[in-house]
């Protein structure tokens, strides 16, 4: 397959869960841009990764049951070869031309970021809300009481904003590019987050630690997004609360700590009802 003339200094990391034709898709985005290899992980329990790749110019590392995403992404970390950057994919994600290139020339021109995200849009080109702020209590509880039946409430809008002086507080974990001693500094994803938050935990500790994070609006890349979650709906629901307790509960501090409790009874109110009106639409 040939290659794109982006970069040498660029290693791209994929988690595979059963994505099939989208991962295969995923891979030849990749390989067009250029990195200097691409590992895929593969976090099924019967080797579909490999059979889905035949053929294809990259390294399959096979974990043989579930790790969870920051967990496996860890493990492809680990299998990949020194470079400079690195990119960390889901399987769904189609490249686009040039965004690779632009994300190392992003951090090339911002050497106080650590961490970029490029534009993500979903099947339908619609513009996908990659870019965050970290929630305070208030703004968690009415986003996550609110979102599941008003999607474009306030405070659902307010949480998928830069903050209002233009810093960016997270960016998705869909993909993103990272400065390779900055991920290693801080010791990669937190593996107690088996799915979902991993990278707005990522995001904070690369803050904590004196790094900013980045957003790159001429990177885009497409999003088909839960490809992989569709294979155990009622697992990731409960997953996606798990991780919301956890990671209120690690960086919660001052008036913040003292309220946590009510923002994860919130979180706990919301996982029974979301619970719910996920099993009576199946």
């Amino acid at each position: 397959m040939s290659r794109g003339v982006t970069s040498s200094r660029s290693v791209a990391v994929v988690v595979d869960y059963f994505a099939g034709d989208v991962l295969r898709n995923c891979v030849h985005t990749l390989q067009r841009e250029g990195p200097r290899a691409i590992v895929v992980v593969d976090n099924s329990t019967e080797g579909a990764t490999a059979s889905t790749l035949t053929g294809s110019d990259v390294t399959v590392v096979e974990t043989m049951h579930n790790l969870g995403y920051g967990r496996a992404m860890n493990r492809g970390v680990a299998f990949a070869p020194p470079s400079e950057f690195l990119i960390l994919s889901n399987p769904d994600i189609e490249v686009h031309e040039g965004a690779l290139a632009s994300l190392e020339k992003y951090l090339d021109e911002h050497p106080d970021v650590a961490l970029v995200g490029p534009t993500i849009v979903d099947s339908n080109n619609e513009l996908y809300p990659s870019v965050r702020v970290f929630p305070n209590i208030f703004l968690a509880s009415l986003h996550a009481v609110c979102a599941p039946w008003w999607p474009n409430n306030p405070f659902t809008r307010r949480y998928r904003r830069p903050r209002r002086d233009g810093r960016i507080d997270w960016v998705s974990g869909a993909f993103f590019m990272v400065r390779r001693n900055v991920l290693q500094e801080v010791g990669g994803f937190d593996e107690r987050y088996f799915m979902f938050a991993e990278d707005m935990d990522l995001c904070w500790r690369i803050a904590a630690a004196g790094h900013q994070i980045g957003f790159d609006p001429d990177a885009v890349v497409t999003h088909i997004e839960g490809v992989s979650r569709k294979r155990v709906p009622q697992m990731m629901i409960r997953a996606h609360h798990i991780s919301a307790m956890r990671f209120e509960w690690r960086t919660a501090r001052g008036l913040r700590r003292v309220l946590a409790p009510v923002a994860i009874f919130v979180l706990g109110l919301r996982y029974v009802l979301v619970s719910g009106l996920s099993r009576v639409r199946s």
